[in-house]
């Protein structure tokens, strides 16, 4: 297995987020200055986006089929929409403080008040989210009806403080909740799109993506770093500021705890078959089975060892790789099944802070603290 070089660029300031759009087309960077730089797949740069005079802290593309739509969010309290092909601001929601009504603001405009607090997070609800599942986990419905489900303007959650917001594409909302007891500090939407997962210092609530309705709270006396849900919709964990990953199953109840690592847990990834769990918090990635009925109860996960702290882990989408970055600027590939995992490293100029496969799993993406943007070719 090879790493090589595809291409490389430099933004003006750390690298806080990058994203693949869908298609795998083009790759969008934010850097903490407040700039979104879009990048064609062979390294060409195709916009430098004005996002966020105060700082960019998150950027996330709308699901397939809506390919060319890119959101942002930053310390200015809004959630600014962008149409990537055109290079062009479409509509700005504000959140935050006393005046956050998000609206449409077209082109270069903005709406509602001063926010207060930064939008740190944003997350597009999943493609076919609306659509009912059949017995047989596909998706039911009439080929028609699905082409209308797939056509239908996406669904934002963004959180700035303890508020949580759902917005439309074109910037308005669809719902903004109660403000959350604490800071919200994660975000996950479940895979099949029912409810969103949101996270602050005491617990995690599901929310019904549709009426918007709280679905179940699940307290946990901690701070919480991370949050993402097992592809098959069975596990939702969190990487706790305690040094430990919990871990539910929302539909039964069941929780597990994993303790004992060196430091809060941050990092979290999982494989496209909803059995590895990837874990930081250590110099080591910590990979536990989450296959069977009672998933890692009981067994002793895997450890692969790092120089330094890990601190991005990503599973490749289509594929078994799993990708991992420590701090002395390592990078490194790992095939779970095999006697002797390590696949290949690669050694960067400073650490990464962001980690992400293109969607068909042959470019690997680098975000790092000096602001690169690294492009790495996958091959045997």
């Amino acid at each position: 297995m090879n790493l090589t070089k595809h291409w490389a660029a430099l933004l003006d300031d750390y690298v806080i987020d990058l994203a693949w759009s869908p298609d795998g087309l083009r790759l969008a960077a934010a850097s903490t200055a407040g700039a979104v730089t879009i990048f064609d797949a062979a390294g060409g740069k195709l916009h430098e986006l004005p996002a966020h005079e105060e700082g960019a802290n998150c950027i996330a593309w709308a699901p397939a089929p809506h390919v060319a739509l890119l959101a942002s969010g930053g310390q200015d309290g809004k959630v600014k929409f962008w149409d990537a092909l055109a290079g062009q601001h479409t509509a700005t929601a504000t959140l935050g403080g006393s005046g956050g009504a998000g609206g449409n603001s077209g082109s270069g405009g903005s709406s509602g008040g001063a926010g207060g607090a930064w939008v740190e997070h944003i997350a597009w609800r999943p493609a076919n989210a609306a659509m009912p599942i059949s017995g047989d986990g596909k998706v039911a419905g009439s080929s028609s009806s699905r082409r209308g489900e797939q056509d239908a303007p996406p669904t934002l959650a963004a959180a700035a403080g303890r508020e949580l917001v759902f917005l439309n594409a074109d910037g308005s909302t669809r719902h903004r909740n109660a403000p959350a007891a604490k800071t919200i500090s994660a975000l996950a939407w479940q895979p099949a799109g029912g409810c969103l997962a949101a996270a602050h210092f005491g617990g995690v609530e599901l929310w019904d993506s549709d009426d918007f309705v709280l679905q179940k709270k699940f307290p946990y006396n901690n701070g919480i770093h991370a949050l993402i849900w097992s592809p098959d919709n069975r596990w939702l964990v969190s990487g706790n500021q305690d040094t430990s990953v919990h871990l539910w199953i929302p539909e039964t109840g069941v929780e597990l705890h994993m303790s004992g690592y060196e430091s809060k847990v941050t990092a979290l990834a999982y494989d496209r078959e909803s059995r590895w769990l990837a874990t930081g918090g250590g110099q080591a990635a910590c990979v536990w089975n989450c296959s069977g009925a009672t998933g890692p109860e009981g067994r002793e996960p895997d450890q692969l060892p790092h120089p330094a702290k890990v601190c991005a882990l990503a599973f490749q989408h289509r594929h078994e790789l799993l990708a991992s970055a420590s701090e002395d600027g390592s990078v490194m590939l790992w095939s779970l099944d095999r006697s002797r995992p390590l696949r290949a490293t690669v050694k960067m100029p400073c650490p990464a802070t962001r980690l992400a496969w293109s969607p068909d799993d042959r470019l690997l993406a680098i975000g790092s603290e000096k602001g690169a943007v690294y492009v790495l070719r996958c091959a045997e």
